[in-house]
């Protein structure tokens, strides 16, 4: 009786439109100012700082003050994957409202953070070049990385141990819902998104999960992870918000 109280609760919380709407913009990966939000969602900032509230007292959130401001974020992996797990089931049980996609659906579609991991047509290619290496054994339970795996990603800059300190889910399988495919979660997922940003293969949008592939990426991912360039080239065609951004 106890959890099925507790998932009332949560569904509750997530189900209205003005949350749902806070929660996805916070999957981004960054951290939101109440006012940020409050615009995001198109409420006032009284009625934001009202939702913060119960969002934070559920520990869906967690916040942080510096300075003036108090900035917001998705509590934990945990509840990210939760948020995923349900954009995901929306968009492939639930039947399809047939309307045309807006540019912003096909940008998400092309490319965006699932919290702290890349996803969509990007992140699957990632995933599928480093099982067909045989840099990573995915399954549907988990992925395990080779020695081969450890020492490319290694060699891309990524930090394989800081999982255990942070006592983070290693490597394991997310569903896309818009490839409707594996992407890599877990941390190294994680670290291989921090990795192309770093790097400057990718751009964040402000207050969105949309990344975009600038130019250095496109070469990158073609000569590392061997994605043929007219493969993403065919990819932003279908997305024609997501051209080619030049780094720097």
């Amino acid at each position: 009786m106890v959890a099925a109280a507790n998932l009332v609760e949560v569904a509750a919380l997530v189900g209205d439109t003005a949350r749902a709407t806070i929660l996805a913009a916070l999957m981004s990966g960054q951290a939101l100012t109440g006012t940020e939000l409050a615009y995001i969602a198109r409420v006032s900032r009284p009625t934001a700082s009202e939702h913060l509230a119960k969002l934070s007292e559920a520990r869906l959130i967690a916040s942080i003050k510096q300075g003036r401001f108090r900035y917001y974020r998705i509590a934990s992996p945990l509840v990210a994957t939760m948020l995923e797990s349900i954009i995901a089931v929306a968009a492939i049980e639930v039947p399809a409202r047939h309307q045309p996609r807006s540019a912003q659906e096909e940008a998400l579609r092309f490319a965006r953070t699932c919290y702290d991991h890349l996803a969509g047509y990007l992140g699957v290619a990632i995933a599928d070049a480093l099982v067909r290496d045989g840099h990573i054994v995915l399954g549907e339970d988990g992925g395990e990385l080779t020695d081969g795996g450890r020492r490319f990603l290694a060699a891309l800059g990524a930090d394989l141990i800081g999982a255990s300190r942070r006592k983070r889910i290693f490597c394991k399988p997310c569903l896309d819902w818009s490839e409707r495919r594996y992407h890599l979660a877990g941390w190294v997922g994680a670290e291989i998104c921090r990795c192309c940003v770093e790097q400057g293969w990718i751009v964040r949008d402000r207050n969105t999960r949309v990344v975009r592939l600038t130019s250095t990426g496109e070469a990158g991912l073609s000569e590392l992870f061997g994605i043929a360039s007219p493969e993403l080239s065919f990819a932003r065609r279908k997305d024609k918000s997501a051209p080619v951004v030049t780094a720097g």
